[in-house]
């Protein structure tokens, strides 16, 4: 398949509306100029917005004739409905019930579309606990991996530490949710998904304990599809080697990994964000191949 990097272009966009159980999430459709062969859903990072990802997502459209899918998780981004303290949602509610009800959207809406995921940390972290694997064509996972505090390096290892342990912690266990704005950090997350965030990061076992409890039963070898596992060089927070272990995840997948470095690019950095900033946009041919 080639791609190229050429300039962003304005693709037809659609804003949609689907249920996650008692929730709708809103998202967006990019169509490409013509009819499309395959549905991308990109699954978002923790705290990121998808209108973020728009200018990936137009790219993604033209340059893989695709019907691109972005979408915010329930009580977050413009899928929320109300305060952020009023929310019950947790990093399992997004990573598996979200990501799997925008799967479902896709599905009764494209049918015979086939269907690759582009999950960014978190949004790679959980498909083996979804349905009807056997239904995704590909998948790439970009900066995603069971990361450990003790995994970071200095001194970035310190900024994480005080995260999970100092103001933000304090704030919202005073608030009742992570006030994230207001510390100068991200968009405010509802306290749930930042208590099962730090339990995941700052445990050895990751998601482990939560295994039957509020995350279900996952089926490690149940998806067969080509998983295309993305690092970048200089991504402190899902650093390479972490990037490598999402493979114990995916034990039936045919699995290949690429690191990426800003200086094959040009750019100053890729890290863990900015690899889909538009300034970025000459990694991202490499990051889909």
């Amino acid at each position: 398949m080639a791609l190229d990097t050429d300039p962003i272009t304005d693709p037809r966009t659609e804003t949609v509306t689907f249920p996650s159980g008692d929730h709708r999430l809103s998202g967006t459709l990019f169509h490409p100029e013509t009819a499309p062969g395959r549905v991308v859903i990109l699954n978002g990072a923790t705290g990121v917005p998808a209108r973020f990802y728009r200018h990936f997502a137009a790219w993604a459209a033209a340059h893989l004739r695709a019907l691109v899918l972005t979408y915010d998780y329930r009580d977050f981004g413009a899928s929320a409905h109300g305060p952020a303290r009023q929310s019950k949602a947790t990093m399992a509610d997004w990573g598996v019930r979200d990501a799997q009800a925008a799967r479902d959207f896709v599905a009764a809406r494209s049918p015979d579309l086939p269907v690759w995921i582009i999950g960014h940390s978190l949004g790679a972290l959980c498909v083996s606990f979804q349905r009807d694997l056997h239904r995704i064509e590909r998948m790439i996972a970009v900066g995603s991996g069971p990361i450990h505090t003790r995994d970071h390096p200095w001194p970035y290892r310190g900024v994480v530490l005080g995260f999970w342990h100092g103001p933000m912690a304090l704030a919202t266990a005073a608030l009742g949710y992570m006030p994230g704005r207001a510390l100068g950090f991200s968009p405010d997350l509802p306290r749930g998904v930042f208590w099962q965030w730090r339990r995941w990061c700052t445990s050895r076992t990751f998601f482990a304990r939560d295994i039957g409890n509020t995350l279900p039963e996952p089926d490690w070898t149940g998806m067969k599809a080509p998983l295309k596992l993305v690092a970048m060089e200089d991504d402190h927070m899902v650093p390479p080697p972490v990037v490598a272990r999402l493979a114990d995840f995916y034990r039936g997948a045919e699995v290949s990994q690429v690191t990426l470095r800003p200086s094959d690019y040009g750019a100053r950095t890729l890290g863990h964000i900015n690899i889909f900033a538009p300034e970025a946009r000459t990694a991202w041919a490499d990051l889909l191949a």
